[in-house]
């Protein structure tokens, strides 16, 4: 105890004479980002002259090219707000569930103080951002430092420094190079797209590893002021917690028997698409005079016919529900909690087919069917696809069925009937606002419930996806403990 007490004591001078490296790398990238944040904010001449030229060269190269616009937009996307954001939620939940909160903490810090920084030194450098000659993107307010270059260096840098302990030895090194490059790429697709001079994107990098390195050198000191040990920054910052926050510690295998159930899925997906190819080409050419063509003639007339300003509205609102974007927002949010939960991908796999091939059985459906929409006002103007299935509906159908079938049997919670009800409610409120807006026959839902329940069912006997259950699986945390995640919370955020 004495030595452990005599320890404490001196745990500064320790830890910085094992740190010296890492310290001095910190400090360096803090005075480089000070006097490139003086010699923009005094707009010296040499820098200018050279942003301004790489900027003109840039637009020179890629404006022309509109797929590389494209590919360099969904590559910069992975730098901005909504993306890291979400990342950082979701690993902050996660940590909390497995009961991690320090790293919850130390994630939380370094994102808020990454999004405080950005901000507040655009507003005290106050720089415009470029004008070139082809403009191919547009960003709002300042330009200095850049905050994709900031964010991305922050969020995945914090990110790889708390999972690193829960990666096989083998792949921490690639990691950390996946990690690098995706940083570097997002930098440099601000330059080309004329968003940010390259000083922006520089000045992002370099604030971003001064307050990387700050938050890390702060949580190690918090480790070796308690006596623990402080493992190297290759290590990740808590190795002891590497099981704890491996994605499915006890899973072997995701499937048992993987090359069949692949033969089988590939079959069952040639049935539904010929079942809904049948189905589609009947009462789209080959149904009239019969109950399907009354109901596919009078139920888009009848919707028509009382079109309000108020219902439009919601009926805009409803049918986003269904579209790609709330769809795979859900997804996104619903999987990684899951897999924090109940440590098993193959409830995560099944919801990821569900979604998957929903897709690919609406996309082929559609293009053979190519069903004409209903002959009356269509709201939403011309679409890409045909009529026939509604991929709105049958996105909708899959995701939250999907999403019922996989937590109602692992709780008895009463809130395992919202998802149930939601299983219902969704998939009729988006079907009933795209037949009022004029998008979709009734037997474009019939279809799109048809394509839902085959698909799921076929998933549900291939993949299983509750087998974990019946053998005995227990979440990481009981419904009933959920309450004390901000207590967990609050305690990690005192000091012992």
């Amino acid at each position: 105890m004495t030595a452990v007490k005599e320890a404490g004591r001196r745990p500064l001078g320790h830890f910085a004479e094992r740190s010296l490296v890492g310290l001095l790398a910190v400090a360096g990238a803090g005075v480089a980002f000070g006097v490139l944040l003086m010699l923009v904010r005094f707009r010296w001449s040499p820098l200018q002259h050279a942003d301004h030229e790489a900027a003109e060269w840039f637009n020179s190269l890629v404006a022309p090219h509109k797929p590389l616009v494209a590919v360099l937009q969904a590559i910069t996307d992975l730098g901005g707000r909504p993306v890291l954001i979400w990342l950082i939620t979701i690993a902050v939940v996660g940590l909390l569930i497995r009961r991690q909160s320090r790293l919850a903490v130390y994630l939380i810090v370094t994102g808020v103080g990454g999004l405080i920084l950005d901000p507040s030194l655009k507003a005290l450098v106050g720089r415009l951002r470029p004008v070139v000659d082809v403009p191919i993107a547009s960003a709002p307010g300042n330009s200095f430092p850049s905050g994709h270059a900031l964010g991305s260096f922050v969020a995945y840098g914090a990110l790889l420094l708390v999972f690193l302990p829960a990666m096989a030895p083998r792949w921490r090194k690639p990691a950390i190079a996946v990690a690098a490059v995706l940083v570097l790429l997002v930098g440099l697709t601000r330059i080309a797209l004329g968003v940010h001079f390259v000083s922006d994107v520089l000045g992002g990098w370099l604030l971003g590893a001064a307050w990387l390195g700050v938050t890390a050198y702060a949580f190690r000191l918090w480790r070796r002021e308690r006596g623990r040990p402080v493992p190297p920054l290759s290590e990740g910052l808590e190795p002891e917690a590497g099981r704890e926050i491996s994605p499915a510690p006890a899973e072997e295998k995701v499937l048992e028997h993987p090359r069949s159930a692949v033969a089988e899925l590939l079959v069952g997906w040639v049935i539904v698409f010929g079942v809904l190819y049948a189905f589609g080409m009947y009462v789209s050419y080959h149904a009239k005079g019969t109950f399907f063509d009354t109901l596919d003639t009078e139920v888009p007339r009848w919707f028509a016919a009382r079109h309000t300003d108020a219902l439009t509205d919601l009926s805009w609102w409803w049918s986003k529900f269904g579209d790609t974007h709330a769809i795979l927002l859900v997804s996104l949010v619903f999987c990684p909690i899951v897999l924090a939960v109940w440590r098993r991908w193959r409830p995560v796999l099944f919801v990821v087919l569900a979604m998957f091939g929903e897709l690919s059985l609406f996309l082929a459906s559609a293009r053979v069917v190519e069903r004409p929409r209903p002959p009356v006002e269509n709201l939403d103007g011309q679409m890409p696809t045909s009529s026939f299935p509604s991929g709105h509906i049958a996105a909708t159908i899959c995701l939250w069925a999907a999403m019922a079938i996989i937590v109602f049997p692992r709780t008895d919670r009463w809130w395992r009937w919202l998802f149930v009800a939601m299983a219902v409610i969704m998939p009729v409120g988006v079907a009933t606002s795209r037949m009022y807006r004029g998008m979709h026959h009734p037997t474009d839902f019939m279809g799109a419930i048809l394509l839902g329940a085959l698909w799921l069912s076929l998933l549900w006997w291939v993949i299983r996806p509750n087998a974990d259950v019946a053998q005995g699986n227990q979440p990481a945390i009981g419904s009933e403990q959920v309450d004390e995640l901000d207590d967990e919370l609050a305690k990690a955020g005192r000091p012992d």
